[in-house]
């Protein structure tokens, strides 16, 4: 594995207000170390060009929960080959709440308009800010392919992810965990529709079984009471068109919605409806970032698919269409 460093940015969320219009970035590579006293002096080190340039990972949060919960990931994924960025936008959440947010424009959620433009209104500045930091003079200039783009969201943040990739061709694959394109009644959805997701790419849906956020979350979707509630099921069925094995269910047996952070805040967001994990939490993550590893090599660095099945099944299922 690669040293693994990062480097901070910022971008202006275009139809943001004030003071509620501007993301904070960390772009974590692998580094050259090369002892230098720049190094030493800056705590700046340049991207290692052994390997680049490096596909993109972008990581879409979910509600309320910060990006250094997702900083345990990052490292993996840079040091297996890729530049990760995850982000903080601190900016309006619904009926005038504002909090941490991956970027949802409720306009073009709903049936109307939906499928007119991205639902995560962050990425356009976002991926436009990464082709700044390659084109300038500094560690990242020339490491950074964004021809070769991936998508991993969690919880909301996996469901702009799914109604955002076809907007931007750069993206080559989308993953998420404890996400689905269930749609809500209070956008104007009938009860328990499931929406097309708007991707172009392979797409890898994680989820646990322990998920008790999805669970306590049913009447959102007006699917309280009769057939069982399963979005990331349905959506794997429903909202994907087959694509001869490229689309891949995972199910992490004993994992809850949480399982992909470290550490959950319980001051924040909604971990106090989640269900206790049956798995170790190191377990877990490392079977998130298994499998997520090998989709990612798979569809941006042309990788065996068969990777993907090579889990215990007593530990992951693995679906396929």
């Amino acid at each position: 594995m690669s040293t693994v460093r990062s480097l901070w940015s910022a971008v202006t969320i275009p139809g943001a207000p004030d003071p509620f219009a501007t993301a904070h970035l960390k772009v974590h590579y692998p580094a050259l170390v090369t002892g230098s006293d720049a190094e030493r002096l800056s705590g700046v080190f340049q991207a290692d060009p052994s390997g680049g340039p490096y596909p993109v990972v972008l990581v879409l949060s979910g509600i309320n929960v910060g990006q250094d919960a997702y900083r345990w990931l990052a490292v993996e994924l840079a040091g297996q080959g890729f530049a990760v960025v995850t982000y903080d936008w601190v900016g309006p959440l619904f009926a005038g709440q504002v909090g941490i947010t991956p970027g949802v424009d409720l306009a073009l959620a709903r049936p109307g308009t939906y499928g007119d433009g991205p639902t995560c209104q962050a990425l356009d500045p976002i991926l436009r800010r990464l082709a700044a930091l390659d084109a300038d003079e500094g560690p990242l200039r020339g490491a950074l392919d964004l021809d070769r783009v991936a998508l991993f969201g969690h919880s909301a943040g996996g469901t702009v992810a799914l109604q955002s990739g076809r907007f931007f061709p750069q993206v080559r694959a989308v993953a998420t965990y404890g996400a689905h394109t269930m749609v809500s009644t209070m956008l104007g959805w009938p009860a328990g529709h499931i929406a097309e997701a708007l991707v172009d790419s392979p797409v890898l849906l994680l989820a646990g079984t322990q998920d008790g956020v999805i669970a306590a979350s049913a009447d959102r979707y007006g699917s309280s009471g009769g057939a069982p509630h399963d979005p990331v099921g349905r959506t794997f069925d429903e909202a994907l068109k087959d694509r001869d094995g490229d689309h891949v269910l995972a199910t992490l047996h004993g994992a809850n919605h949480f399982s992909v952070v470290e550490p959950a805040d319980p001051t924040a967001a909604r971990s106090f409806l989640d269900r206790p994990s049956t798995v170790g939490e190191a377990t877990a993550r490392g079977a998130i970032a298994g499998l997520l590893t090998a989709f990612l090599h798979t569809h941006l660095r042309g990788g065996d698919p068969a990777a993907l099945d090579t889990f215990p099944p007593d530990l992951v299922s693995v679906r396929r269409r």
